[in-house]
């Protein structure tokens, strides 16, 4: 994959997007075991199952939904990744590669991976 990007951008964003590729190139979800990916904007959490054999995504959940509205700490990332979890037992997956999308594995990253783990998904 191409890192297409100009002088103008942000060397925080491209950071980010190099590490992200590099992660991105190790890790492939399939049908058996689908990707976690994990977004973090700078108000709002996302975390979404996706098979990218075919291209769909099987399960979803933010902080933008109105049940997980209002926290956007590490109480919230609990929240999202205990809710998530159950979204994906209910499509009969049970195993996942995590996929960090380059952030450090700290923090609301790290609570939201705990608390699907905790919650039942394997990875």
């Amino acid at each position: 994959m191409a890192l297409n990007y100009s002088n103008k951008t942000d060397k925080k964003a491209v950071s980010r997007f190099k590490k992200k590729m590099r992660v991105r190139k190790k890790i492939l979800g399939t049908s058996e075991r689908p990707r976690l990916s994990v977004f973090k904007s700078t108000s709002h959490l996302y975390a979404q199952i996706i098979d990218d054999v075919s291209g769909k995504t099987l399960a979803a959940c933010s902080t933008v939904e109105e049940k997980m509205s209002g926290a956007k700490n590490k109480e919230a990332a609990k929240k999202i990744g205990a809710e998530l979890a159950k979204r994906a037992q209910a499509k009969k997956v049970s195993q996942v590669v995590f996929d960090r999308n380059g952030y450090r594995y700290h923090g609301k990253i790290k609570e939201l991976a705990d608390s699907a783990r905790e919650a039942g998904l394997k990875f």
